[in-house]
């Protein structure tokens, strides 16, 4: 990151002996004269940049008319994200109160062509990595305007919710919890909109049984570069529906959504298990995914050891064997975790201790580092959050994030772990390593 300050150079004069005022027909300093030459060629400059800065935002979005307004002065925090990489200022940014604000500002855009050169970028929660919400010299447009004072949330056989794309996915959580309900799909952080999510793709756990988070909507209310408001699903404009979900964002700007709901469960048994060996770990990851009756909930991560990373993660579980525990060393070896959960509602408290021992039985885990732990529904979804505020209170959220995301085919995953994790990262690894099993057909 390039940081460039501006100041004013400082004129420093030697201490002379007090001296009598001169009279008023004595000859002004050279000092002032230098001082106030300065003074207004700095605010020539001030001006010239005014200017400058005006002659550049086209007349024709000073006078829109809209709800909500453009705000062309307030658009440094917009010029950033949590990858924490790009820092891109944009021309104006949009404070919709409605659907039809996007529409027209767009719509109008448009209409200027191509030589305007104007961009667009919807943001939501700022989560993106690579300035994707940024429009460098562009007009953002703030999707948390849109936020939904009520969500509608519909019951029945397939029961489904209405949001708005500037929501976010911890508050659909707790308003759909309220009717037994909740989202089939998740990703491991909530504190993201549902614009943002379903134009990536929305992977976490649940993604082997359910698909991703775009396998689970129903319909979806877009915003097209031409400025139109089009409904849109599987069986209306479907070329439109499977272009934006995932789409990034280049295809049109989601407004609203209807997601697919499932009833909720009460509480989550969560457990995670290590393994030194690679291969090992993925057989029994494809293992539980390929099965009829599996877990609700199947990740990993790998732990390179020397971060300090292994006493880290399971201070929240309870051993099984607390005797083995204790004697387990790692020896610097680079290990994998295996996290699975078992949702359960309270009256099965007694028969879901079989049903996982009996999902548990064929694994072949280091038996000596099972680790449990009993939460629920909604502590278990929103568990990184938790992880946030810690961060955060050390001053270590709001820092570069260069993540990166690969779908990687079973044939080759073998060998990319071996390079990766036997090579490159052998000795340190600084962030989170996630493995999620996913099968294609979803």
């Amino acid at each position: 990151m390039e940081v460039k300050v501006f100041h004013l150079p400082l004129l420093l004069t030697r201490p002379v002996r007090k001296m009598r005022k001169p009279a008023a027909s004595s000859p002004q300093p050279k000092n002032f004269l230098v001082i106030r030459g300065f003074l207004l060629l700095l605010l020539s400059c001030i001006a010239a940049k005014l200017s400058l800065c005006f002659s550049n935002i086209p007349s024709s979005l000073l006078t829109l008319s809209l709800d909500g307004h453009l705000n062309f002065d307030e658009v440094q925090h917009v010029a950033k994200d949590f990858g924490n990489q790009y820092q891109l200022l944009p021309l104006a940014v949009l404070h919709p109160k409605t659907v039809t604000d996007i529409a027209i500002t767009i719509k109008h855009i448009w209409q200027m062509g191509p030589h305007s050169e104007l961009t667009v970028a919807a943001r939501g929660h700022g989560h993106s990595l690579q300035g994707q919400a940024q429009a460098y010299r562009g007009v953002v447009v703030n999707m948390k305007c849109l936020q939904s004072p009520i969500m509608q949330v519909h019951g029945g056989k397939f029961p489904y919710v209405d949001v708005s794309a500037g929501d976010l996915w911890i508050n659909i959580l707790r308003e759909s919890m309220r009717y037994g309900l909740a989202p089939k799909s998740w990703t491991d952080y909530l504190h993201l909109t549902v614009g943002g999510t379903l134009s990536n793709a929305g992977i976490s756990g649940q993604a082997f049984r359910h698909g991703p988070q775009i396998s689970n909507v129903h319909q979806l209310e877009v915003i097209t570069g031409k400025g139109e408001v089009v409904k849109c699903s599987a069986n209306q404009n479907e070329d439109l529906f499977h272009s934006v979900l995932g789409g990034l964002g280049q295809f049109g700007i989601i407004t609203q959504a209807r997601i697919s709901l499932e009833p909720a469960p009460d509480k989550v048994k969560w457990i995670r298990m290590l393994y030194s060996d690679f291969d090992t770990f993925t057989r029994d990851q494809e293992h539980l995914i390929s099965s009829e009756n599996t877990f609700d909930y199947i990740e990993g991560f790998v732990i390179i050891n020397r971060t300090g990373l292994l006493n880290n993660w399971r201070s929240s579980f309870s051993p099984q064997d607390p005797l083995q525990a204790i004697h387990f060393k790692s020896d610097g070896r680079t290990l994998f975790c295996l996290e699975v959960a078992k949702y359960f509602n309270l009256g099965q408290t007694d028969t879901i201790i079989e049903e996982v021992e009996r999902l548990l039985s064929p694994l072949n885990y280091i038996s000596s580092t099972l680790f449990l732990s009993e939460v629920s529904y909604i502590d278990f979804l929103d568990r990184v959050h938790v992880s946030e505020v810690k961060l955060r209170s050390k001053g270590l959220w709001e820092v570069p994030h260069p993540w990166l995301n690969l779908l990687i085919p079973r044939s080759k995953v073998h060998r990319f772990a071996e390079e990766v994790f036997g090579n490159i990262l052998k000795d340190t690894s600084n962030g989170p390593i996630l493995i999620y099993p996913v099968n294609k057909s979803k």
